[in-house]
């Protein structure tokens, strides 16, 4: 390939295919081998170095270090979902019941390609950066695993993007304070007493007690969270039975609880327990939580976020303040450990993530990679001040 500071439209073209190669072979988290694989043969192509931490999937990358300075991370996801392609285009999943439907070809291929607009200013760079091309977003687990492997140490900011299919393309968009929800499951079992459906009194039956569940589990958003907080609790699943003259003797529901607010994430969880403790006695039932927390919210820096709708304005962008989203996201592990953005990049629609149609409009891929280049230029420089 040409001098990519010479050839935009060759390093575009590239990069679209190699997203295009990315979205045709998806891989689940922690089992991301090829796609790293892929990964890790483009890096090396280009003479990019790929720093030797103990991840099983995934790679970590560093430019610069030539001029003393600090150093800024970015960040990319590289697995996909457990879903079955619908979208039509024509480089879609190879793998059955398998898809990039939250765009993490998108934001790899877009990383990969702020590497290598990097490395050819490197010399130049006052500082490092450090970017992770991290595993197991989905699940949760890839942040803590990265972080484990010391991909931060030293780290001044993070950075961090994720597309956005209801914004257009050209359009970015982030907040200071909770950008993304803190993301909780549960699953609650209800265990009764079977019987003759003709005869109920004989049984106690947890299919009323799972209805009861369901409609007070909504007041504790509508009457414990305050009107200027956000919160939802939604339940997804709800199974027991098998048959019509039978009443079973157990139940379960499964669900999600959404916060802004660690405050209000540890109020719902406390509450939801007591909920289960006084219907179990009213009821005379066995009603047991599992609770199963995941990713806390994302909080922005205002700083940082700042300098990258500034810096995105520089590139091209429309760049917006917008509001709450309550999707998860892992990234929110990083920033436990140091202050940071995150940025969503519009991808032009029209499904939502997580649909079997979704998909992103190429036109936004390699303005994203010069943006992040650029931002990774201007976040050592604010760091050096």
């Amino acid at each position: 390939m040409s001098n990519p500071m010479t050839d935009i439209a060759a390093l575009s073209g590239w990069l679209t295919d190699f997203r295009h190669e990315l979205h045709r072979f998806p891989e689940l988290s922690n089992q991301e081998f090829a796609t790293t694989a892929r990964l890790r043969a483009a890096l090396e192509k280009h003479q990019i170095r790929i720093l030797p931490l103990d991840l099983a999937t995934g790679l970590v990358v560093e430019l610069g270090g030539q001029q003393p300075g600090p150093l800024v991370v970015l960040r990319a996801d590289i697995d996909a979902l457990p879903i079955d392609e619908k979208s039509g285009v024509p480089f879609s999943s190879e793998h059955p019941g398998v898809m990039h439907a939250c765009g993490h070809d998108f934001h790899s291929a877009s990383a990969l390609g702020a590497a290598i607009l990097l490395k050819a200013q490197e010399a130049e760079l006052p500082g490092r950066v450090r970017i992770l091309f991290q595993p197991a977003e989905e699940t949760g687990q890839g942040a803590p695993a990265v972080i484990a492997a010391g991909a931060l140490d030293g780290a001044t900011a993070i950075f961090g993007i994720h597309n956005d299919p209801a914004l257009p393309v050209g359009v970015m968009g982030s907040k200071a304070g909770a950008l993304t929800a803190g993301v909780d499951r549960f699953r609650i079992d209800i265990t009764g007493t079977g019987s003759h459906a003709a005869r109920p009194h004989e049984g106690n039956d947890p299919v009323v007690i799972a209805g009861q569940l369901i409609t007070t589990l909504q007041t504790l958003i509508s009457r414990n969270v305050p009107s200027d907080e956000n919160a939802v609790l939604s339940i997804t699943q709800v199974h027991s039975g098998s048959t019509w003259n039978v009443i079973p003797d157990s139940a379960w529901l499964e669900g999600t609880v959404r916060t802004f607010s660690q405050t209000v994430r540890e109020q719902i969880e406390q509450r939801l327990r007591d909920v289960l403790s006084g219907l179990g006695t009213a009821f005379n039932a066995q009603i047991a939580l599992d609770w199963q927390p995941g990713p806390p919210s994302v909080v922005n820096s205002e700083t940082w976020v700042d300098l990258a709708l500034e810096t995105g304005r520089q590139s091209g962008f429309d760049a917006r303040r917008i509001a709450a989203n309550p999707i998860g996201e892992d990234f929110a592990f990083y920033q436990q450990h140091l202050p940071g953005a995150f940025i969503m990049i519009g991808s032009g629609g029209p499904y939502a993530l997580h649909h079997p149609q979704f998909r992103v409009d190429d036109a936004a891929l390699f303005p994203t990679s010069q943006w992040l280049a650029n931002l990774a230029v201007q976040a050592l420089k604010k760091a050096a001040e």
